[in-house]
């Protein structure tokens, strides 16, 4: 089993995180329908080129389950991670990862993808993936820190005329 960045710190899912000195802690916890109108507004901040719709949120709340995790202080949600539940138990998709842009930069990140892989590894998973803006640098060096590797190079208009990604794979 290939470790993780952070093995070391304990598991934070129903637990608190400290960020700097006078924030409210944070909470990671599952999404629940009554969030959806704040992890829009929270995707709106984090990706204003490009937001994903309520009906799209909605949607992964019902595929996604217990895999959509926010980031919450009991005031505000300041980051979402959403990872696809897939056929094939072995291998699934990491669909969106946001933080709040003044949020940035303080490892909330980094703690909840650490969380998402720690389930994911004890659920059986050997094979995580995701795509990233090839533009999306800070992005790019979390996952690249985490143990995502590329797989081919730019590939041109995944997500549509002008919307290239980069395709990344960790193996667990």
């Amino acid at each position: 089993m290939i470790p993780l960045p952070g093995d070391h710190f304990p598991a934070v899912t129903g637990s608190t995180l400290h960020r700097r000195p006078g924030d409210r802690p944070l909470k990671i916890r599952p999404v629940t329908e009554s969030d959806l109108p704040e992890v829009l507004r929270l995707d709106e901040q984090a990706f204003p080129e490009g937001p994903y719709t309520y009906d799209i949120l909605r949607q992964w709340l019902d595929v996604c389950g217990e895999r959509l995790l926010v980031a919450d202080d009991g005031r505000a949600l300041h980051g979402y991670i959403a990872v696809a539940a897939t056929p094939n138990a072995t291998r699934t998709w990491i669909l969106s990862l946001a933080v709040a842009p003044v949020h940035r930069g303080h490892g909330l990140g980094r703690r909840l993808m650490l969380e998402t892989l720690r389930h994911l590894r004890s659920d059986g998973v050997r094979e995580v993936w995701l795509t990233v803006a090839p533009s999306n640098t800070t992005a790019i060096v979390l996952y690249r820190s985490l143990g995502f590797a590329p797989v081919g190079g730019i590939h041109e208009d995944y997500l549509g005329p002008g919307r290239d990604r980069l395709v990344l794979m960790l193996s667990l």
